[in-house]
């Protein structure tokens, strides 16, 4: 099995060349992309300047799955593996994306958080929604094959935030497995995910509305998915007020943003329905832009 290696990037220098590092020194014989949005802190140069990095391709959108379908539209491998930027791969990694393509057309893994005590560790998530079984992919870190990439028509460039999960719904309506492999991890360093960040609560509800809209349609268990997590969060973020760590108008906000996105994303993801009735649901896929490349620096 060729494997080919997709690091999307985006005004993250110092963060990618952590993640090309680890690649080079973990995986062997496999072709690494790298895709840059348009970075302004000099990440061309730096890449370009590698031996490890086979091909570099740069586009103007800004969206993470427009950087993962352009390469898609680069690799050669018949598996491609997506690595977040800030990450660093480990010693099984390479091994247990082969043994778990064996098993599923669609692997993934966790991220360790390195602490001060040690490290954590994600553990696989599953759930059911609105009587599909579906296995989340780890954002950072998920091999596929190119077949089922095809079948799914790589990712939908409309989804805002939490792509990846709309990746998994959508892999699970198609019936396709997807294999957890605890040995294919990855490693972020204390503090590299920006944990400290607001939420943007438009965005996050936006997408949350659309994936499910679209994947689901309108149905009693969508709506009371939504529900549920606009409940909870509402209750989390009003803790935080009583606690002294945001402000009541900042609560409010948060409030007003979810109010608002949430019908906007929902009629988004209906359209959306309405316009793939495939069960791939992708109607802002890989097939449908054109070239995404501004330029290609190919080694190969």
């Amino acid at each position: 099995m060729d494997l080919s290696v997709v690091v999307p990037t985006l005004n993250g220098r110092e963060q990618l060349a952590r993640t090309l590092d680890s690649v080079s020194e973990h995986v062997s014989g496999a072709a690494v992309i790298v895709v840059n949005g348009p970075s302004a802190d000099g990440t061309t140069g730096m890449v370009r300047d590698r031996e490890d990095v086979d091909v570099l391709v740069e586009i103007a959108d800004r969206s993470t799955n427009a950087a993962r379908n352009a390469g898609i539209d680069h690799a050669t491998g018949d598996a491609i593996a997506f690595v977040n930027q800030g990450v660093s791969v480990t010693d099984e990694w390479e091994r247990a994306i082969r043994e778990g393509l064996r098993e599923a057309p669609v692997v993934t893994g966790p991220t360790h958080q390195r602490v001060r005590a040690g490290k954590t560790t994600e553990r696989a998530e599953t759930g059911s929604v609105a009587g599909r079984s579906v296995t989340f992919v780890n954002a950072d870190n998920v091999a596929l094959t190119r077949n089922v990439l095809a079948d799914l028509d790589g990712f939908d460039e409309h989804v805002p935030v939490a792509d990846a999960r709309d990746l998994s719904h959508r892999a699970a309506g198609l019936s396709r497995d997807v294999a957890w492999q605890a040995g294919m991890a990855v490693e972020r360093p204390v503090g590299a995910d920006g944990g400290t960040s607001e939420t943007d609560w438009d965005r996050e509800y936006r997408s949350f509305a659309y994936r499910l809209a679209k994947n689901y349609g309108v149905r009693p268990a969508v709506l009371a998915r939504i529900g549920r997590r606009a409940f909870s969060d509402a209750g989390s973020q009003l803790r935080r007020v009583l606690a002294g760590e945001r402000s009541a108008s900042g609560w409010l906000r948060a409030g007003r943003d979810v109010l608002t996105a949430t019908p906007g994303g929902f009629k988004d993801g209906l359209t959306a329905r309405a316009r793939d009735r495939s069960d791939r649901r992708n109607p802002r896929g890989r097939s449908t832009g054109e070239d995404r490349a501004v330029a290609v620096y190919d080694s190969r």
